[in-house]
């Protein structure tokens, strides 16, 4: 969409007002229902809060459309029973707890597509078989008494820690791990080891991750310990995230992460709102308030990088995020010289959800496959390398453009836009790192 083309007018009517709806973000939000499958059995230590983690799991199963089965009997490893559900639960096992058949069974039934999640003492399990060590992310190495400490949560776009405070304070016992997950998955949450005592890892000490692996999903959170644990909230909240994540019915980008810079974490140093609305900051988000404006990040321009970003709709919304584009107290200078990738599902495929907006739609069916539904988080990487620009959304590629307009260039600032009222868009933890 340029100005200078269609005229003012038409340029005003395209980005202000969505028409031509063509999906509209569904009103029903509840999975699809699903069925998984609690593996509880121990060779090593038993922890009490076995029965209380079932329960809580049972009952987070009948509140969000899941069903669920208990077992502490390894036979239910085969390849017909495992075919029957979208993500098994390592609930606090200890020890050898498959034979090698057993193991085999697992190991196709994760290649085929499912998810597993390990909860707590699941790090303490089947040491000698690399498969499940490699799909866990760390093994257990010793932990100290059970105790209050804070915890990190530095992803905040994942079912599993979208509902999180940046700072969540709550007692268990805390794992240290043979080795760090980091280099492998991504890493939800860490501990900070100076508000507890006896931690052996350092300063990067991940208590929760998740990861693609091997064809499937695996999620693994270190909390759980104590029956109390499976009471909280927040804990709750934690697990369903998790539990919803490996079942596929919450997506996410779970790729491993590394030196990337935060722009915005809760303070909005170097940014500017150029034209009418706002944004509201609070709890490190940024919600939209307006517009038509545009948020934008004056320090410094960037040429080949990757941006990541999670966002969230309320409902039907719109936003955007632009690149590419000079500094500017005027809005509309991003929509003339820059790009827009879009944030809205219902509008028409070239100014839809990944869109590079009135350029280039997304692969639709990729975005649809990919896209989180209004009221949870989502994540954009935007990758700029040169004069092409590709956008992957919780992790999967969705479009792919090449700029070939001699009138603008991918290089420029970087920026959000507060799209009108009603348009209820919020942003978290948005992050560069030059490529």
């Amino acid at each position: 969409m340029r100005r200078n083309l269609l005229g003012a007018a038409t340029a005003l009517l395209a980005v202000l007002a969505c028409t031509g709806p063509t999906s509209p973000v569904s009103a029903n939000p509840a999975d699809a229902p699903y069925d998984v499958l609690v593996f509880a059995k121990t060779a090593g230590f038993r922890h009490d809060s076995i029965p209380h983690g079932i329960q809580a799991i049972r009952d987070l199963g009948a509140a969000n459309n899941f069903t669920v089965t208990a077992t502490e009997d390894a036979a239910a490893f085969t390849a017909g029973d495992l075919g029957r559900y979208e993500a098994v639960i390592f609930l606090s096992t200890t020890g050898d707890v498959l034979d090698a058949a057993q193991q085999a069974a697992f190991e196709r039934y994760i290649a085929a597509g499912r998810g597993f999640v390990g909860v707590h003492a699941a790090a303490d399990t089947e040491y000698d078989w690399p498969f499940y060590g490699d799909l866990v992310g760390g093994y257990f190495a010793a932990h100290p008494a059970v105790q209050q400490a804070d915890i990190r949560v530095e992803d905040r776009g994942h079912a599993a820690t979208g509902d999180l405070p940046r700072t969540w304070t709550r007692t268990d016992e805390w794992y240290d791990y043979r080795t760090n997950p980091r280099p492998s998955a991504r890493v939800l949450a860490n501990l900070d080891e100076s508000s507890y005592s006896g931690g052996g890892m350092g300063t990067d000490h991940p208590i929760a991750w998740c990861k693609s692996f091997g064809g499937g999903r695996s999620f693994y959170t270190g909390l759980g310990h104590t029956q109390a644990t499976y009471a909280e909230a927040g804990f709750r909240a934690h697990l369903l995230g998790g539990i919803r994540y490996a079942a596929g019915r919450s997506q996410a980008d779970c790729r491993p992460e590394t030196g990337y810079t935060t722009l915005y974490n809760g303070s909005t140093a170097g940014w500017s709102q150029a034209g009418p609305g706002s944004f509201t900051d609070s709890d490190a988000t940024l919600t939209s308030v307006g517009g038509m404006g545009l948020f934008w990040y004056g320090q410094r321009q960037y040429t080949s990088y990757s941006l990541k970003l999670d966002w969230r709709m309320a409902g039907d919304d719109n936003s955007g995020v632009f690149v590419g584009f000079p500094a500017s107290s005027d809005p509309w200078s991003a929509v003339d010289n820059g790009y827009e990738i879009q944030i809205d599902p219902t509008d028409a495929d070239d100014r839809t959800t990944g869109a590079i907006y009135g350029f280039k739609s997304a692969d639709l069916a990729a975005r649809d496959a990919a896209l989180n539904r209004a009221g949870e988080w989502n994540t954009y990487e935007i990758l700029v390398e040169g004069q092409r620009l590709r956008v992957y959304l919780n992790g999967v590629l969705v479009n792919d453009f090449t700029n070939t307009d001699p009138a603008r260039d991918l290089g420029g600032h970087i920026g959000i836009q507060n799209h009108g009222t009603g348009d209820d868009v919020s942003f978290r933890n948005r992050r560069p790192q030059e490529v």
